[in-house]
């Protein structure tokens, strides 16, 4: 797996800040990595784990709880962030998105790991409804690729004072695409609190196209649109994953006054499921109606869920991202880029790289059950010998 990944520079020289390691740098990182993919998410259990079997984990040596959080206080995130980057450049040579014409890049802010009490610069308080403080918690915006068939999140934004998810969102997909370069994707998609002039202008001075969600924030295009659309029959019709979707799509719409598009694009869609709901939205575009149709666009703008589901609710119930496993600012970063990581790496060895022959890619629970087995039986060998 290192050497497909290209991940043993990583390892050999993340970024350790101790000034005086008696432990290797790798054995912390591989440890971590090792217990995400376990699901075993905070420092008391990956201490446990690396107790129960170092060498068949190959860490080659045991370590306590408080040596990973001193680590983690002090490693630089900056080369975590360029493996994520390299995994992803290296997946796409290899043809791990070929499967989508697009690539897509998602963001989308959360909250995580609440705590009673304020413990680092990154809390920030929450209040009930009489105004009340109840606690505090940690907020990130995220970006992950999806509209692949392969959605795979790479990067997280903290909200620092002052700060919001618009704000720390613009500043992750500067990062992102400046470090993938400009030619790695197609399009950025986004929510209602995207569809400003300047962040639709800072996406195309990145050279990507752009698609968010259209509502009434945005009341004179809102209007125009559903006024025009209400009168009109679908522009076509088509059943996509068991469900019936009409289309609305007209390209020549008036932009408002700050931005400098010759005119805005509009995708109504309307989704009828077999138990009778129906589900509606609209969305905006600069993509060029000669270059994208209006199916397409539907599936862009549905990935733009990949995140929610795919993102950070995969991260928070399954990996444990809501963990605090020590309260300290770089600490609770370094924590969840490795999260994403860990991912990112299980979730393209299990369905690319382990998808040779005619047998199907394992699910999740599936893999992680593959590693117990694979982990007992090599910490036995390892016993008897």
């Amino acid at each position: 797996m290192l050497r497909r990944l290209k991940l043993s520079s990583y390892l050999k020289a993340p970024g350790d800040g101790r000034p005086r390691p008696q432990i290797p740098a790798k054995a912390f990182l591989w440890a971590q990595l090792i217990g995400w993919i376990f699901r075993e998410c905070s420092f008391h259990a990956v201490e446990a784990l690396v107790r129960f079997s170092a060498k068949a984990l190959g860490v080659g040596r045991c370590f306590g709880d408080d040596a990973l959080a001193y680590f983690s206080e002090r490693l630089d995130p900056a080369p975590t962030r360029a493996a994520l980057v390299a995994i992803l450049k290296q997946a796409k040579r290899n043809k791990a998105f070929d499967d989508s014409r697009f690539i897509g890049l998602a963001l989308d802010g959360t909250s995580a790991a609440r705590c009673r009490e304020k413990g680092c610069d990154l809390c920030h308080p929450v209040y009930n409804a009489e105004r009340v403080q109840t606690g505090n918690h940690h907020y990130f915006s995220m970006i992950s690729i999806v509209g692949t068939g392969l959605s795979l999140p790479f990067d997280v934004e903290p909200y620092n004072e002052g700060d919001s998810e618009y704000v720390a969102s613009q500043r992750l997909l500067g990062r992102a695409v400046e470090a993938l370069g400009p030619r790695f994707a197609d399009y950025v998609v986004g929510d209602a609190e995207y569809a400003t002039a300047p962040f639709l202008h800072a996406v195309g001075d990145l050279g990507l196209q752009v698609l968010a969600r259209l509502k009434s924030n945005l009341p004179q295009l809102f209007n125009a649109a559903k006024g025009r659309f209400s009168v009109l029959p679908p522009s076509g019709s088509i059943e996509v994953d068991g469900d019936q979707v009409e289309f609305w799509d007209h390209d020549d719409f008036d932009p408002w006054e700050t931005l400098r598009w010759p005119s805005v694009r509009v995708l109504r869609y309307r989704q009828h499921k077999p138990n009778g709901s129906v589900v509606e939205a609209y969305w905006l575009t600069d993509w060029p109606t000669k270059k994208v149709g209006a199916l397409a666009l539907y599936k862009m703008a549905k990935s733009r869920w990949e995140i929610e589901n795919q993102g950070f609710n995969d991260a928070k119930n399954r990996y444990g991202l809501e963990h605090v496993g020590h309260h300290h600012r770089n600490s609770l970063l370094i924590r969840w880029l490795l999260g994403l990581l860990a991912i990112v790496i299980e979730r393209l060895y299990r369905l690319r790289y382990l998808k040779r022959g005619t047998h199907r890619p394992h699910t999740s629970i599936e893999f992680l059950r593959f590693l117990r087995l694979a982990l007992a039986a090599t910490s036995k060998a390892h016993n008897s010998s």
